[in-house]
């Protein structure tokens, strides 16, 4: 992975779960959609599928910006670790196509039957909270700086 990678911490997290929520917005309405996504660890982009005729897609054409969230459902306080991230999302390029099946596939081997409608979440930004580290801690990554702060 590049040096400007996040946390290892924050990698671990999203490779252990598998359902993100997306958040985009179009004339000031907001709107959230759940999706399964696989992590492609050479690039450092979530891939999911998601059809062309969806709301959230459409907005996702009009605007490449998008926000999202990744979480552990537990009721334990100590336990509580989420992700919230922003960037862009768009179709892969053509040399992308291949490895970002690949990852999605490997992930979920039962899609290959399914016509896959493939797009990619580039993060520029990611807060990561994990309880576990101790209470409200939180770890910060920024593409632009390539740097995990902590607070």
């Amino acid at each position: 992975m590049e040096t400007n990678s996040p946390d290892p911490r924050i990698i671990r997290f999203i490779r252990k779960h598998h359902v993100m929520t997306i958040a985009t917005c179009s004339d000031g309405q907001p709107w959230c959609a759940n999706m399964f996504y696989a992590y492609d660890d050479a690039s450092g982009f979530l891939v999911f599928t998601s059809d062309a005729h969806t709301r959230h897609v459409a907005e996702i054409v009009a605007n490449g910006k998008a926000a999202g969230s990744i979480v552990l459902e537990t009721k334990v306080v100590g336990r509580l670790q989420g992700l919230q991230l922003s960037g862009t999302i768009r179709k892969p390029a053509q040399h992308e196509e291949g490895s970002m099946r690949k990852a999605y596939l490997t992930r979920f081997p039962y899609a290959a039957m399914a016509d896959l409608n493939l797009w990619i979440f580039a993060p520029d930004y990611l807060k990561y909270t994990d309880n576990t580290l101790g209470f409200g801690k939180k770890l910060f990554w920024e593409k632009e700086k390539g740097e995990t702060k902590k607070a």
